[in-house]
């Protein structure tokens, strides 16, 4: 703008520069200081903290980078907004149902965040879905609302089926969705069994389908539920033993993160006929589960990109509303309770991973001319000739000609056609070309496809204190798009291109895909590291599916954990500790024994100090690194 100078940098530089308004839904935002704030209620609310506030004084604790951050008042703001959203969209559409929420325990099934959504949820009857054995014993241990549902998803056995009968015969509320036909019997047996007339759901098969990474959830291809014939089959074995009444629910699912309004208008469209049937059919119904999907505009552009959307949360609630009621209405059909599964939308925010950056690798060549070919092949005087002839019309040109040079060179070099010497003058020369191409690119109007890359390839390595298999699973399984940024200095010009490497000794431990409001950007902007200054990274909205899907690749475990909630005198409370696995914890996981490992060791230091190799103090020495070594992070401490 025309306010701002070539050299002055502002925060609200900062705040473009990433996207920061765009993707934080209002629960983080940057102080006149240059600092990342937390508002941990949101948009519209005073209360903010600083995030950088927050690492010191977590250092001034003992507690060391990396470190994942719950924010427990954006959890609990969260799940209000979802139940809140609903309930406004059906008092404004004149429905005469009601709204009950179930958050998925697979999509963040840690102990400290069900304890968080059952206890925050309770206000709203929020409830659970589960999809396992053992996130149905986790429900029936949290859930103790009697109006809140716990919805059985997954395969189910016997054992699993008669826990959720007990629950219901403690005054619980769990309702068996059925995947397959073969499942009913088992249901009507183990209920006739214990004597409780089973909650009952069925989950259809649309034929609607919504585009993103998960898209393959829905459609007449999927793999859960069944096919119209199938439920019609349902519906006749349920009336043919008197149990009709017993099916309460209409389920379906499109997939996790769907990011076109469209994609849910018609699956509801579909869904809310499917109802309408069965409701003709005589089941008693009620319930009409949505499914998940509301998905979490990651890269902030508001968009039908996988990692975006491009529809609000009141949009969704008023546009799911709209679609029942127009439907129900229209067959003459009481409208039921909306249940909707909505996990990422509620725990994504909540969570942000922090780490130091260890180091950098910069790649800069000489701009000069001053590489010597004197004596060297022809090819390599043909490099310099297009080095020297580099000007903004012809940066194509001179690609194509300095990659044919140089594959040449190479190919001599492998033959022995040319010195070690020459091949590195070479590629100096080569380096130095796409140095200048890609300075001649920023005052092109139009880049060639085949240049888009020439600047990813000269950026700078950041080392972040991390692993990206164990903490971000999703960056490098399905290319999932997180938004990233310091989290101070931000009133200071970010003056290198980079991409960020984990810890990890694999290639693949690398994020060198950001968010952007128009595409991915293979780069991030960063500061300058100061000798002696720790400069912090932040990795936002990482709250659903990580901590779980993440692995111990070379044996990295998890990071420290820490609870945040700030009262309403913006006082901060660190209330869940969990202290990151130590190198013993990970070693135990591979089946690895300390005590084991500890005798291993001693006897060979002690067979050094027989052979002459150690002192006896050095041996204690040794022993004494060793052990507490085992009882060490696993990632670099300070």
């Amino acid at each position: 703008m025309a306010s701002r100078t070539l050299d002055r940098w502002t925060v609200r530089d900062s705040a473009e520069e990433y996207g920061i308004q765009d993707w934080s839904a209002g629960y983080f935002d940057i102080s006149s200081e240059g600092d990342v704030l937390v508002r941990p209620r949101g948009r519209g609310t005073d209360t903010t903290i600083s995030l950088p506030e927050i690492i010191d004084g977590l250092r001034e604790r003992g507690v060391d980078l990396p470190v994942l951050l719950r924010f427990g008042n954006i959890l609990e703001s969260r799940i209000a907004a979802i139940n809140k959203s609903f309930r406004k969209a059906m008092k404004e559409a004149g429905y005469k149902g009601d709204y009950r929420g179930v958050y998925p325990v697979k999509v963040n099934q840690q102990q400290h965040v069900i304890e968080e959504v059952v206890t925050f949820g309770e206000p709203y009857h929020h409830g659970l879905e589960v999809g396992s054995k053992a996130e149905l014993m986790a429900a029936i241990a949290y859930v103790t609302d009697p109006e809140a549902l716990i919805v059985c998803n997954g395969y189910k056995d016997a054992e699993f089926i008669r826990l959720g009968l007990y629950a219901q015969t403690m005054g619980l509320r769990p309702c068996f969705v059925i995947e397959m036909p073969g499942e009913l019997p088992l249901i009507l047996e183990c209920a006739e069994e214990l004597g409780v007339e089973p909650w009952i759901g069925v989950r259809v098969k649309l034929a609607s389908r919504a585009g993103g990474h998960w898209g393959e959830s829905g459609g007449d291809l999927s793999f859960f539920g069944l096919t119209t014939s199938e439920i019609v089959g349902l519906v006749d074995e349920l009336r043919q033993c008197n149990k009709l009444h017993c099916l309460k629910m209409l389920h379906y699912h499109l997939g996790s993160q769907i990011p076109n309004i469209r994609s849910i208008r018609h699956a509801v469209q579909e869904a809310a006929r499917f109802y309408v049937g069965l409701a003709r059919e005589g089941a008693a119904m009620g319930l009409l589960n949505v499914g998940g999907g509301l998905a979490v505009d990651y890269d902030g552009s508001h968009t039908n990109f996988p990692s975006s959307s491009n529809y609000s949360l009141n949009e969704y609630c008023a546009d799911i509303v709209e679609v029942v009621t127009g439907t129900l209405d229209e067959a003459e059909v009481p409208h039921p309770t909306i249940v909707s599964e909505s996990g990422r939308a509620t725990v994504a925010y909540h969570s942000v991973l922090v780490f130091n950056i260890l180091e950098s690798c910069r790649f800069e060549t000489p701009p000069d001319d001053s590489a010597p070919t004197e004596g060297c092949h022809d090819l390599v005087s043909n490099l310099r000739d297009v080095y020297r002839g580099i000007s903004g019309k012809n940066v194509q040109e001179a690609y194509h000609d300095a990659t044919f040079y140089r594959d040449e060179i190479r190919s001599l070099f492998l033959h022995g056609g040319i010195s070690l010497r020459e091949r590195g003058v070479a590629d100096r020369i080569f380096w130095q070309i796409v140095t200048q191409i890609a300075k001649e690119m920023r005052s092109l109007r139009y880049v060639p496809d085949e240049l888009q890359a020439v600047e990813s390839a000269l950026a700078d390595i950041y080392y972040g204190n991390f692993s990206v298999f164990q903490s971000l699973p999703d960056m490098w399984a399905i290319d999932q798009l997180f938004p990233i940024m310091p989290i101070h200095r931000l009133t200071e010009r970010p003056n290198r291109d980079a991409t960020i490497s984990d810890i990890t000794c694999d290639s693949d431990g690398k994020i060198d895909r950001f968010i952007d409001l128009h595409d991915v950007k293979r780069t991030l902007r960063l500061h300058e590291l100061v000798p002696g200054e720790e400069y912090c990274v932040g990795v936002f909205l990482i709250g659903a599916y990580q901590e779980t899907l993440g692995d111990l690749h070379n044996l990295l475990g998890d990071p420290n954990v820490i609870g945040v909630q700030v009262d309403s005198d913006g006082q901060i409370d660190f209330t869940r500790e969990i202290s990151g696995d130590t190198v013993a914890d990970v070693l135990s996981y591979v089946e690895y024994e300390d005590r084991d490992l500890v005798s291993r060791v001693r006897r060979t230091a002690e067979r050094g100090v027989r052979e002459g190799r150690l002192t006896a103090q050095q041996r204690r020495k040794i022993m004494e690194e060793y052990q507490a070594g085992l009882r060490g992070y696993t990632y670099f401490e300070q």
